[in-house]
């Protein structure tokens, strides 16, 4: 079975308060990607819950890892394990196509990068919480500020759960998902315990920031942008890198051609299609590239 050792840049504490942020990725089967194409165009993140609770064997000492875990993983580790296993799956090159942003220009380029150019940032303060102090301006703009006390407030990192809970209405209404977000993860809002939507809606935009800011700054991050040049103009910009779109768009993209690779390899090598539909991409075409070779060698021998 092909495994990958990873380390979260976060990280997962356990119910006993340790810190765990090993992994061991399995890669995905032929019969992995079959299912996972079949579930459509789902809500993303459960999608990313459903691949990463077939593909993470192992998470500190847990194992398997089930998928209540999985969500509770932090954002960036989930983002960061999707990516490690799109390389292992799919390989580490990631190609697309776009068109350049200058108004003058407008040219239809490709861009090709490797998954290992992407930038990953480990959180530096890591807790299961964090406490902040909220300026004195940003407490005097808030409704109830009496209730803010000193501005102390206490936040956990958005996770997984977050994610599922909040992915349906983040198209229909941003403004109210952020809102409920940060509600979620806000645990403390000076003497209030668990404040709750109409508190943290009552906070001033300045004191909103600066939770916001914090948060930012204590989470883990995968960069979602990578610099490019457009080969017409020369100018560089940075573009957007949908971890989510590539990962999933290929699966769906490729599942005609995964029955193409069972019929081949069945028909020349007599194997079942359950022994074929355990192995994973790679390996289907390390036997591909074999049996192509050899039938070449036959037919120049004829």
């Amino acid at each position: 079975m092909d495994q990958t050792s990873v380390r979260l840049p976060g990280g997962w504490w356990d119910p006993a308060g340790r810190l765990q942020r090993d992994a061991v990725l399995t890669v995905l089967t032929g019969r992995d990607e079959e299912q996972l194409a079949q579930l459509g165009r789902r809500e993303t993140a459960s999608l990313v819950t459903q691949v990463l609770s077939r593909c993470v064997r192992r998470l500190g000492d847990l194992s398997p890892v089930p998928a209540d875990v999985v969500r509770q993983l932090l954002v960036a580790d989930r983002d960061y394990l999707l990516l490690r296993l799109r390389q292992a799956t799919f390989g580490d090159r990631i190609r697309a196509d776009l068109f350049c942003p200058w108004a003058d220009c407008g040219e239809r380029m490709s861009v090709d990068f490797s998954i290992d150019e992407l930038p990953v940032r480990e959180s530096v303060r890591k807790g299961p919480g964090y406490e902040m102090t909220l300026s004195p301006t940003a407490r005097a703009g808030s409704a109830d500020a009496g209730d803010l006390g000193g501005g102390e407030v206490t936040f956990r990192l958005p996770t997984g759960t977050d994610q599922e809970e909040l992915s349906g209405l983040l198209a229909d209404d941003e403004a109210r998902a952020l809102t409920l977000l940060l509600a979620r993860c806000v645990e403390r809002l000076g003497v209030t315990i668990i404040p709750g939507v109409d508190a943290v809606a009552g906070l001033s935009g300045l004191a909103r920031a600066e939770i916001e800011a914090e948060m930012l700054r204590a989470a883990p991050m995968v960069e979602r942008e990578i610099e490019t040049a457009c080969a017409e103009c020369r100018r560089t910009f940075a573009t957007p890198v949908d971890l989510h779109r590539f990962f999933f768009g290929e699966l769906r993209t490729d599942n005609e051609l995964l029955y193409q690779e069972v019929h081949y390899l069945a028909y020349h090598y007599h194997w079942s299609e359950a022994e074929i539909m355990t192995m994973p991409r790679t390996k289907r075409a390390l036997y591909l590239g074999v049996l192509s070779g050899e039938i070449e060698r036959m037919n120049g021998a004829s």
